[in-house]
């Protein structure tokens, strides 16, 4: 499967999971080495901007990631507690994927986007045993768009 990232270009190449577990997000604890992806580049560039303050237009670059197919625990929102898309986040959800981490059967966890909940993404487990598995088929440059940061 082809998942896809947007990241700071100077940090893109960098795919240990290093950034999430110094700064937790919503689906990982601190101390927890995870890569937060999308099943597209649009989703992938959505959940970069609602991080962005105004007006700041950092140099990003777009990968694309291969990992398996095998290896991949879906949750649905309706496996979701009715208020996991709230900001900010609530801690239930951290506690999920910490439980995620720790089963360690799946290297990916696929759950809905917060920000468009008919798009997915994919947080990487960059401590399970198949993480090596996970190849970057592509860096290139990404043109942000002004407007959106307005």
């Amino acid at each position: 499967m082809q998942v896809y990232r947007l990241a700071k270009s100077k940090y893109a190449g960098d795919i240990s999971g290093t950034g999430a577990a110094i700064h937790p997000g919503r689906w990982n604890k601190r101390g927890y080495p995870v890569l937060y992806t999308g099943v597209n580049p649009e989703i992938a560039l959505l959940e970069i901007i609602v991080h962005l303050p105004p007006m700041l237009a950092p140099a990003l670059d777009l990968l694309v990631l291969e990992l398996p197919d095998n290896s991949i625990l879906e949750l649905k929102e309706s496996d979701l507690p009715s208020n996991w898309s709230d900001y900010p986040a609530p801690t239930i959800l951290s506690e999920i994927g910490q439980r995620w981490i720790e089963d360690g059967k799946n290297l990916a966890l696929q759950v809905p986007s917060s920000i468009i909940k008919t798009s997915s993404i994919l947080i990487l487990n960059c401590q399970h045993p198949n993480y090596g598995e996970v190849r970057i088929l592509e860096r290139r440059p990404f043109q942000l768009d002004p407007r959106l940061i307005k």
